[in-house]
């Protein structure tokens, strides 16, 4: 919230109860309030005779103005150039025009900018990644990797912790021949794209995430085209992504894998659907027990490598972390029969505590997932982001 002084202009904190640029008083005051609007601090727009002035001829006008109602400038209107504001009950003689410079434009969103709640700093961000045959299977077609950088900087006011993190989950299909080839090559595709074009500081954006997926996407398609691979021999691979950028992630996903994330407020949460025929007929407004009680209700409608890039939609969204949160990345060995909605409490939500062994809990997640389904391979990866909001944020390199 600003307090804009009536004599000069110059937009204050909340807080003040005097213009930090001349000392004039605040008690008759003008405001941007959270959507950017100014009001009137009372009932009225201006208290009679209250002075103005004109930024940009640099003159005091004098705004006569009666038990009215106030109005609403909003600061899109204020950039454009000039605000007409005139008296309800003479408007002709009480007309004068409010202009904001360059610079005075500037000051006011950098204020504004500095009352936004800002994310808190970064206290610790691990991982911990497992995979596992499974108890029916004699071989595992999961595939996963993992590109993680943190920074820490010493400073006398405390540390500060930058966070860039990449973490892809595959689980191939096609046989022993395709499933292990087509999950390894995707992650290998997405993982070089990343480390060439990644380079900024910036988390990448969703059509250079879709890229990547693109790319994986064709590399596969091209392998079975060169080894004219047919019908249930075309070898393809789901995918779950996961993109981490200091405050800021990113997901994408395409077949079934998922990804969940686990707050203290929220619980656990799923954070993408499956691609597959049930959550289709769903999206068109069939019943969920109809929709699943299809012989095909668990076929997948998307995956990376059977058909090209024009019957590929992946999805990316986007996530702010604000408070400590544990995401995890799994392949269906895991999630499937609920598994993780049925057991979180006593298997994730202990592993949000920052002083709990990420590497014991994955170990424990991966047995929890052979005694409750164990028929097909089982990978999971887990990151803990721990943020302190107690503290206030600190800028990232």
């Amino acid at each position: 919230m600003m307090l804009i002084c009536p004599q000069c202009t110059f937009p204050n904190s909340d807080h003040n109860k005097f213009c930090q640029n001349c000392g004039t008083s605040l008690t008759d005051k003008i405001r941007l309030d959270a959507n950017n609007d100014i009001v009137s601090d009372t009932n009225r727009f201006y208290d009679g005779n209250m002075p103005l002035r004109d930024i940009q001829s640099q003159q005091v006008q004098t705004l006569t103005q009666s038990e009215t109602t106030c109005s609403l400038l909003s600061m899109s209107e204020i950039s454009t150039g000039t605000v007409e504001v005139s008296s309800g009950e003479n408007p002709d003689s009480s007309l004068t025009i409010l202009q904001f410079d360059n610079q005075t434009q500037d000051r006011i969103v950098s204020d504004q900018m500095t009352n936004i709640p800002l994310s808190p700093p970064l206290v610790s961000c691990e991982y911990a990644a497992y995979t596992d045959t499974g108890r029916q299977r004699n071989h595992n077609e999961d595939y996963f990797a993992i590109d993680s950088k943190v920074h820490k900087q010493e400073l006398p006011e405390g540390a500060i912790l930058t966070k860039t993190g990449l973490y892809i989950l595959c689980d191939g299909m096609g046989g022993h021949a395709g499933g292990e080839v087509a999950s390894k090559l995707a992650v290998n595709t997405i993982r070089k794209y990343f480390q060439e074009t990644w380079t900024s500081g910036e988390l990448p954006n969703q059509e250079s995430i879709k890229e990547a997926v693109y790319l994986a996407n064709q590399a596969i398609y091209d392998l079975n085209q060169q080894q004219a691979r047919s019908g249930m021999g075309r070898m393809g691979t789901t995918l779950v992504m996961l993109l981490l950028q200091d405050h800021q992630a990113a997901i994408a996903h395409v077949g079934d894998s998922r990804i969940y994330y686990l707050t203290h407020r929220e619980g656990l949460v799923q954070l993408t659907i499956d691609h597959e025929v049930a959550q289709r007929e769903i999206s068109r407004g069939v019943e969920p027990t109809i929709a699943y009680g299809r012989a095909d209700a668990y076929q997948l409608t998307q995956a990376l490598g059977p058909r090209d890039q024009d019957y590929l939609y992946p999805d990316v969204s986007f996530l702010d972390i604000h408070e400590d949160m544990l995401l995890l990345l799994v392949s269906d060995g895991l999630s499937d029969n609920e598994c993780l909605e049925n057991h979180w409490q006593t298997h994730l939500q202990p592993l949000l505590s920052y002083d709990s062994d990420l590497e014991m809990g994955i170990q424990d997640l991966i047995e929890l997932g052979n005694e409750y389904n164990g028929h097909d391979n089982i990978t999971a990866i887990l990151v803990r982001v721990i943020v302190s909001p107690s503290q206030p944020a600190l800028s990232s390199i």
